[in-house]
């Protein structure tokens, strides 16, 4: 690939701000890769949707990125990998690396042979879900809790608080109950409430997320690709298909205090290249 591929950035996408999570995993395992990120707010939370509407939004961000230049994808929503990756991966021709719950370094973890999974519906109810499971269970007890609401909850900037250990709570206990002694965060709106989730469970039950695998994947794929940019430092840009003035404070506390979010446009067909969003 030409360097001017290699000067292309990779282009990041979540319903929210849940994909800070992985993006923040990218960043710090890539330093010179410059960085999009799509907040789809207008459509939040892809875990409530169908598997048709959430394949929509991604083939449309997923174009918006292309036409804009991205050299990879990543889809860092837990919902929408299970319901969009593959439609993704046949579209474009550029790698498109997804978020899966952490099923096999957490049965890995495990002592008591009790693996606990919070995630949304959506995903504990997906085929590929499924498909985790089986190849990765290996005679450890899974045990899934949909946690319907948390990421809307956390969307909220609701990141402490009494009201977000109550509803984490009802969550985790049950878990706890169980037997679990690993505890995966199958949502990537989820780290961002790990403190408490572990302040529930307590220092004997491990917390297993999976941002830093996702960011060695992509930089195995661009290295496999040729399209690395080995030298100078990464910038980022932030659009939001929802309003900007509730997105943007969220990003400057979860991201950086200079951080300012473009509002994407709506999707007609094939945009022209926007060079105002390129590096």
């Amino acid at each position: 690939m030409t360097q001017a591929g290699n000067e292309s950035p990779i282009g990041v996408f979540d319903s929210g701000v849940g994909g800070l999570t992985i993006m923040r995993a990218v960043r710090q395992a890539l330093p010179c890769e410059h960085l999009v990120y799509i907040a789809d707010a207008a459509y939040v939370p892809y875990g409530q949707k169908s598997p048709e509407q959430i394949r929509h939004r991604a083939m449309a961000i997923g174009g918006f990125l292309v036409q804009h230049g991205a050299k990879a994808i990543v889809v860092a929503c837990n919902t929408a990998t299970a319901a969009a990756i593959d439609l993704l991966r046949e579209q474009w021709p550029i790698p498109v690396v997804g978020v899966e719950p952490a099923i096999k370094p957490a049965v890995a973890a495990t002592r008591s042979g009790v693996v606990g999974v919070l995630a949304t519906p959506a995903t504990l109810s997906s085929e590929r879900y499924r498909r985790l499971m089986h190849r990765f269970a290996n005679g450890i007890r899974i045990v899934a809790q949909p946690c319907a609401g948390l990421a809307e909850h956390i969307e909220r900037g609701e990141f402490d608080g009494e009201r977000t250990e109550q509803l984490l709570r009802g969550f985790v206990e049950p878990l706890l109950t169980e037997g679990a002694d690993v505890i995966v965060l199958g949502c990537t709106h989820y780290p961002l409430v790990a403190h408490i989730v572990q302040r529930i469970a307590g220092p004997g039950v491990a917390i297993i997320e999976n941002g830093m695998a996702v960011a060695k994947e992509v930089a195995k794929q661009l290295t496999l690709c040729g399209s690395a940019r080995s030298s100078g430092t990464g910038g980022e840009i932030f659009w939001s298909s929802g309003p900007t003035q509730h997105i943007e404070p969220l990003l400057i506390e979860l991201w950086a205090p200079q951080a300012s979010v473009r509002r994407l446009p709506e999707f007609h067909g094939s945009a022209e290249r926007d060079s105002n969003a390129m590096f």
